[in-house]
């Protein structure tokens, strides 16, 4: 079953900075802990940390930026 994507989040994730995608991804709630540390949050590439934050985005029922 293909995995529906709302492009409006794919773009406002493309076109965040690295302290706006921390932030984001520190305030979601998915059901699991995304327990990245600083460290290694800072140590991502900036297009990984964004995948990161789609991926987690689709797993947050109350997502919205």
């Amino acid at each position: 079953m293909p995995v529906e994507v709302d492009r409006d989040i794919v773009s406002t994730i493309a076109s965040m900075k690295r302290p706006q995608l921390v932030t984001l991804l520190r305030r979601m709630r998915c059901g699991f802990d995304i327990d990245f540390s600083d460290d290694y949050i800072n140590s991502m590439d900036l297009a990984r940390l964004r995948h990161i934050a789609l991926a987690a985005s689709m797993h947050d029922k109350a997502f919205a930026i």
